[in-house]
């Protein structure tokens, strides 16, 4: 009895912050709302990706390994040092959290989201191990919490020639910037065997020791790739891909992701499906009619 009581004590918070997540989110918003906001993101991202773009592939681009023993390079730190100083300047009571120089935590996510702050979350270059190997596969995410939402998301690939962006209740585009960008919408696919999974790789499901329910699910939807990282998501909101999930992010990988995923129709939860919003342990994004489908081979009870 002592231990059911002290379990209720500890999930009653977190009951009342996953409540919290889901009456917010469903809340509308004006189109106008972050408009502003957005086209802070688009401008920053014009200039972030000429510092990128200048060290992609550089012969003297210095390499280091992180503690976690993901690279990271000069222009990662240069990016975000960047991004830091231009929001310090236009946004100065804005909280700003990264990749690479702190703040960028599920814990401190969660409190920005209850107090109601402004924060913008920051990736300078997602898919460093790419952009270290020449692979043009990478993207600078600029996100920002607002009134408990992912409420602006940009993720520049200026290698592939690609951008995507959202604010919330102003819809998910593609396009260089407001005037020429075309809608994203996702796929209807609703049977699990037509369906189009994408991933970054095994490995994190094997250390988590949920492979097994893993590979049942690539097994039983129609097709899978591995196109890793942001893109995976970009596809979903595209309506090319219909599944996306990862089994551990940090809020920097996924701030930027969840208002254009939500914004074209889909849903973005943790993969239990329980958390909405970039504020879990890890991400399950689909075109909305799949969602349920897909929890319960990424949890399974064995």
């Amino acid at each position: 009895m002592a231990k059911t009581r002290q379990k209720d004590a500890v999930d009653k918070p977190r009951r009342a912050f996953l409540e919290q997540l889901a009456q917010v989110q469903a809340e509308p918003v004006a189109p106008d709302t972050y408009l502003p906001d957005l086209r802070l993101a688009l401008t920053l991202a014009d200039q972030v990706d000429e510092i990128t773009l200048s060290r992609f592939g550089a012969k003297d681009l210095d390499i280091d390994q992180k503690e976690d023993e993901t690279p990271v390079s000069d222009a990662d730190l240069a990016a975000e040092q960047f991004l830091r100083d231009q929001l310090k300047r236009t946004r100065p009571d804005d909280l700003v959290l990264g990749e690479e120089f702190g703040g960028s935590k599920i814990s401190k996510l969660e409190k920005v989201q209850q107090n109601r702050n402004r924060a913008w979350v920051l990736d300078p270059i997602d898919g460093t191990a790419n952009y270290v190997r020449r692979v043009p596969i990478w993207a600078s995410l600029i996100g920002l919490v607002a009134d408990g939402r992912p409420a602006v998301g940009v993720v520049s690939a200026p290698a592939l020639g690609a951008r995507w962006f959202a604010a919330a209740g102003y819809g998910a585009w593609k396009g260089t910037g407001l005037d020429s960008a075309v809608r994203l919408k996702v796929s209807k696919v609703k049977k699990l065997g037509e369906a189009f999974l994408s991933y970054s790789s095994l490995s994190g499901w094997e250390d988590q020791g949920r492979l097994s329910g893993f590979v049942r699910l690539l097994g039983d939807v129609g097709r899978s790739r591995a196109f890793g990282d942001f893109w995976s998501y970009m596809l979903l909101a595209e309506g090319s891909v219909d599944i996306a999930t990862e089994p551990e992010l940090a809020p920097h990988d996924m701030v930027a992701l969840a208002p254009i995923v939500t914004e074209a129709g889909g849903v973005f939860t943790d993969t239990r499906g329980k958390i909405v919003g970039p504020f879990g342990p890890d991400a399950l994004a689909t075109n909305n009619r799949l969602h349920q489908r897909v929890t319960p081979y990424l949890h399974p009870k064995s």
